[in-house]
């Protein structure tokens, strides 16, 4: 009876490793849900992060033609700077001064000839070409947008011609610019221009003008967002020749008052 009591005893009087132990575990359970907690948090953001990068990147990135002259800031004037960020495309400047980046690749659609044109535009230009049909006219795409691989083609083959018919390499490269765009030079390598002639007369030349469609196309190809990209009185300006076929969309607002005016594109972007 004795041994048992003082055993007893002894049990009582030690205390419990279980006691111990209990408010360690207290500390590492708060710890261990605190970094969970941190983790879930973590994760949380990296998700949101994650989802909001890429479109941001859409944003930017879309139209490689925002990504390289833009971000260069090549072909920006202080009224395009000012335009809207979604209509910027519309007014992008492309010339000998204002190349496109060499990744340049727009959406297109096809028209019913099968010829490419940027698809943010091509309504209103199909739109204009029913519109002129309706009259009794005849007008045809002839071109429209164009690589730059093709345009590349196509001033050698100027330039070769031009050497072929007498001139230096020099001569033939500089009168090739006033006749041909350089690569990258060209509205066509945008996507935003057609070359539109007479089903009658499909000659690249001044006597277009004198075509019932070319007529109708200067009285009405601002009303859906159309200009006559190279006039006569503005070769100076645009370092292009007069072409009675060229027409760029640039919206209608711009064409509106490009056309009141009597602006080209350049004067319009510098005012």
């Amino acid at each position: 009876m004795n041994t048992y009591r003082k055993t007893i005893a002894r049990r009582i009087g030690q205390p419990r490793v279980g006691r111990l132990l209990v408010p360690g575990m207290r500390r590492l359970l708060v710890f261990v849900l605190w970094l969970a907690f941190i983790l879930l948090l973590t994760l949380f953001v990296g998700l949101n992060a994650g989802q909001l990068l890429p479109a941001l990147a859409e944003d930017t990135s879309d139209d490689p033609l925002q990504a390289g002259l833009h971000k260069e800031g090549l072909g920006q004037s202080p009224q395009a700077a000012g335009t809207a960020a979604g209509e910027s495309w519309m007014l992008a400047l492309v010339n000998a001064e204002n190349p496109l980046p060499n990744n340049h690749a727009p959406r297109l659609r096809s028209l019913a000839n099968g010829l490419p044109f940027d698809e943010r535009a091509i309504d209103q230009l199909e739109g204009m070409l029913a519109a002129a049909r309706a009259e009794g006219l005849s007008p045809l795409v002839c071109s429209a947008y164009r690589s730059i691989d093709t345009q590349r083609e196509l001033f050698d083959n100027k330039v070769a011609r031009l050497r072929a018919s007498g001139m230096d390499g020099a001569q033939a490269d500089a009168q090739a610019r006033r006749e041909v765009a350089y690569p990258g030079t060209s509205e066509h390598n945008l996507g935003l221009a057609a070359d539109i002639v007479s089903l009658s007369y499909q000659s690249l030349d001044v006597a277009q003008a004198s075509t019932p469609e070319f007529q109708w196309l200067l009285r009405h190809c601002a009303e859906y967002g159309f200009i006559l990209r190279y006039p006569k009185d503005k070769m100076g300006i645009t370092g292009v020749i007069y072409e009675p076929w060229h027409f760029r969309y640039v919206g209608v607002e711009a064409a509106t008052e490009i056309t009141e005016q009597n602006l080209c594109l350049e004067e319009y972007l510098a005012n």
